[in-house]
């Protein structure tokens, strides 16, 4: 078998390959070549930053800033910054009494200050040898303030001190305030005093006084006449009833059925009989009581009362002693008081009445109150103004809700409402036993767990489910302590001053003093005799 000869072609196809991929290679770095010459060529066609528009020279004039002090070796600049320090070490030098070197600063602020003004009006840079002693002295200062621990870590732990002593004498001034304030609300002025003991003279002294007294009974009929309109006032203020009384009758469309019923304490008794029989009220019925009267008011039946028989009761109320973790409004022995509380004994005062409106004694009457009798309660006790505009006005924010019973019968977010001015289902009240509830949370608060102070927080214990919202415009609120609305002034049927600053005192808010001073005469010589003015 003959072997195969050599093919003599294979090497002359290895050459070949072997050119085509040196062909390639070198196509390659050419085009890498190119790619690099049109990027550098691309980078050199760019604008520089520097010759870039841009609104640097703007920012510059904005901040009244000069090439010369960007510069790094500017000696305006050095100046412009130690003088920035320095203002600030004066005012902490201050703070630590150290006024000698406060002084010593603020001297060589001026001295660099005046070397920076000549500079700017020559319209020339400053150099070294012109401010290089203000430089070096300033810099002789500013090391002082790091050997009197004036740096940052120290100076901020003093001025948290400085902030907490202020909180604390803040604290102290608004108790304070809040104390005499509260002194000021309760204290009776001087006019208040000698109007009463003048008119006590007069019922005890007057022979004529005594019979328009006695003719007066005969009037009794009035007093239980349903078809007349009723209300009720309990307080120990007689200029402040009158007006209650005067506001109401003066713009009755009627008020010759307009019957007033006023419950008083015995000592208030005499001269409140003496000034309503004296003054005529438009035709106004105006009948006068004092609670001491009240056979059925005593211990055994009164939760309030027989709190006032605990000693503790009586020294959380009365010793006058305050450590400072109660706030003094919430021993003010006012709200243990009768007059405060017989608004929960209204069917047992008027036991002949169905419906009566109860006002308190810090109101003004600005229009006619007839509508109220007509309102439909729906079956509810109480007609009332709610006041949860706002969250404070809710439930929550008036009952301690920590507590158990609270908290398993209420509803936290329900809607509060406003005592002042109420319409008062005397029969529903009845039927429901209403005063037996008033009782029961009274009794269960005697260690005042359930709420701290007053009368509306029972109230809205007691009236929960049985209160009717009125339209806000029958009673608006706040005229004692806040700015309230001008047009909810001007719209509103009663005005309530409630707050401290009642509008018979000289702490009354001056621009709603004139809305109750109209319903006062002071032409009435007892008035003046007392200085009313």
């Amino acid at each position: 078998m003959r072997r195969r000869g050599l093919d003599l072609r294979r090497p002359v196809r290895r050459r070949l390959s072997n050119v085509v991929w040196w062909i390639m290679c070198g196509i390659v770095v050419l085009v890498f070549f190119i790619l690099i010459l049109t990027k550098e060529a691309q980078i050199d066609s760019r604008p520089s930053l520097s010759k870039r528009p841009y609104h640097y020279d703007r920012i510059l004039e904005g901040l009244n800033i000069t090439d010369e002090m960007l510069s790094p070796n500017s000696v305006t600049r050095q100046l412009t910054d130690q003088i920035s320090i320095a203002k600030a070490l004066v005012v902490i030098a201050k703070e630590s009494n150290n006024l000698q070197y406060a002084w010593e600063l603020s001297a060589q602020i001026r001295n660099s200050q005046t070397l920076l003004s000549n500079a700017a009006t020559r319209r020339t840079p400053l150099i070294v040898g012109e401010s290089e002693t203000a430089v070096r002295d300033m810099a002789l200062l500013l090391y002082q303030a790091q050997q009197l621990h004036y740096d940052s870590a120290t100076m901020i732990m003093r001025l948290k001190a400085k902030i907490q002593a202020l909180e604390e004498q803040m604290s102290s001034v608004s108790e304070k305030s809040s104390k005499y304030g509260q002194i000021a609300a309760e204290e009776v002025p001087k006019t208040l005093y000698c109007l009463g003991v003048r008119l006590t003279t007069e019922y005890f002294g007057n022979p004529n006084l005594q019979r328009k007294l006695k003719e007066r009974k005969q009037l009794d009929a009035k007093l239980r006449d349903n078809s007349l309109y009723h209300f009720c006032v309990f307080s120990d203020n007689i200029l402040a009833s009158s007006v209650v009384v005067n506001s109401t009758a003066l713009n009755y469309k009627n008020p010759y059925e307009v019957v007033f019923h006023l419950v008083t304490d015995e000592i208030n008794y005499a001269a409140m009989k003496a000034w309503f029989a004296m003054n005529s009220f438009w035709g106004a019925t105006v009948e006068v009581q004092k609670f001491d009267d009240f056979k059925w008011l005593n211990a055994s039946y009164v939760p309030v009362l027989k709190q006032l028989q605990d000693a503790e009761t009586q020294s959380y109320y009365f010793s006058g002693h305050n450590d400072g973790r109660i706030p003094i409004k919430f021993q003010n022995p006012k709200y243990l008081s009768m007059l405060n509380h017989l608004r929960f004994y209204i069917p047992e005062v008027f036991p002949a009445l169905k419906k009566v409106v109860f006002l308190d004694d810090d109101i003004v009457v600005q229009k006619d109150l007839s509508g109220l009798f007509s309102i439909d309660l729906n079956g509810n006790v109480n007609g009332a103004v709610e006041t949860c505009m706002e969250t404070f006005h809710r439930y929550h924010k008036y009952l301690n809700y920590s507590h158990p019973l609270i908290r398993a019968h209420f509803d936290p977010d329900a809607c509060g409402w406003a005592f002042g001015m109420n319409v008062f289902d005397l029969v529903e009240w009845r039927k429901r036993n209403v005063t037996g509830i008033y009782h029961y949370w009274q009794e269960r608060n005697v260690d005042r767990t359930l709420w701290k102070l007053g009368t509306l927080p029972p109230g809205l214990l007691t009236f929960y489910g049985l209160t009717e919202a009125l339209d806000p415009s029958w009673h608006v609120l706040g005229l004692g302590y806040t700015n309230v609305d001008p047009k909810l002034l001007e719209k509103g049927v009663v005005l309530h001053f409630n707050g401290n600053s009642k509008p018979w005192l000289k702490i009354g808010i001056e621009k709603y003093k004139p809305l109750w001073e109209k319903y006062v005469d002071y032409t009435h010589p007892l008035l003046q005799q007392c200085n009313f003015y």
